[in-house]
């Protein structure tokens, strides 16, 4: 399953970026957030920064350890995790836009097991739209931060 999302920010990219990268304080800005704690902080940059999130999803409380696998600064990031027999990829990147900064997020689900192979097409027209609506409150609340709390 592919979702994506987008929001336009009404700050440069440079703060957008300062703003999606402080993982360790990530709770503060996006609401579904309930606890985050940081497992591994690398020396320098984003690469193999690990943490556990724990939010709610569809109305359910669920913790996941992820960590960035690439980065390249005040462009893009990508984030990985898997459980329950699926990776997870999560891509963030920025658009400069003048004095604004246009904020996509995609989130690709890869099953694993030829169980979850076979029922994932199904599973992913029940999810699709719920998913879809997650991502963008998480970009809403990353934006109003941004413009309103900053």
């Amino acid at each position: 399953m592919e979702v994506s999302v987008e929001v336009e920010i009404a700050q440069r990219k440079e703060k957008v970026w300062a703003v999606i990268t402080d993982i360790e304080n990530a709770a503060d800005v996006i609401s579904e957030i309930i606890d985050l704690k940081i497992l591994h902080m690398p020396k320098e940059g984003l690469v193999d920064l690990k943490w556990r999130e724990t939010r709610k999803v569809f109305g359910k409380v669920s913790s996941e350890t992820m960590w960035i696998t690439e980065a390249v600064e005040n462009i893009s990031y990508k984030v990985r995790a898997e459980s329950h027999g699926s990776v997870y990829l999560s891509s963030f990147w920025l658009e400069e836009l003048g004095d604004k900064t246009l904020l996509k997020m995609s989130f690709n689900s890869q099953p694993q097991t030829l169980f979850l192979k076979i029922i994932s097409p199904l599973m992913n027209l029940m999810i699709k739209g719920s998913m879809k609506k997650m991502m963008r409150q998480d970009l809403e609340d990353i934006k109003h931060y941004i413009e309103d709390l900053m």
